[in-house]
């Protein structure tokens, strides 16, 4: 959010915003130095393999570098602009650089849990052939045993998702 109120009080020229921009930008400054102790806790401790610690590593990479971009942009801040009505170009675009690497850190993160399912815990296991008529309704028949003219609301597809 900071880089949009930065952005907003570079173009709009409005001292309010860089206000709320820079509380924005230290709060989130303190708030990534919880994020990296998680992260390095879970990249130490996440049971993973060889192709998923190559994943884990590029991940933790990418933040690293980019907690380290925001906490610079965030001393500069408070060395340069503290009380400051105006934002200089270049830290507008030094910010935008960092919310560029922020969004490739956050898809390399969502590729390593969702591609190679690194910190997921582990889905139940399929019985029988994992189809619609391996499994029971409420009533605890199962589906290919319900009659077409039941008045049963669980035979109702509506009422349910496959």
């Amino acid at each position: 959010m900071s880089t949009v109120f930065y952005l907003g009080g570079l173009i709009l020229k409005r001292p309010h915003l860089l206000t709320v921009a820079r509380w924005n930008l230290w709060a989130g400054a303190i708030i990534t130095v919880g994020t990296v102790i998680a992260g390095l806790y879970a990249y130490n401790t996440v049971t993973h393999d060889g192709p998923s610690h190559v994943v884990m590593t590029d991940h933790r990479n990418w933040a690293l570098l980019t907690a380290a971009s925001f906490m610079l942009l965030a001393l500069w801040a408070g060395w340069k602009q503290r009380g400051a009505r105006t934002v200089s170009p270049v830290f507008v675009a030094a910010i935008l650089t960092a919310s560029a690497l922020l969004a490739t850190t956050g898809y390399k993160g969502a590729e390593a849990v969702y591609r190679h399912g690194i910190g997921v815990m582990r889905l139940p296991e399929i019985h029988g052939d994992g189809g619609h008529t391996s499994h029971l309704h409420g009533d605890m028949t199962p589906h290919h045993e319900k009659t077409e003219n039941s008045n049963s609301e669980d035979s109702n597809h509506a009422t349910h998702d496959h």
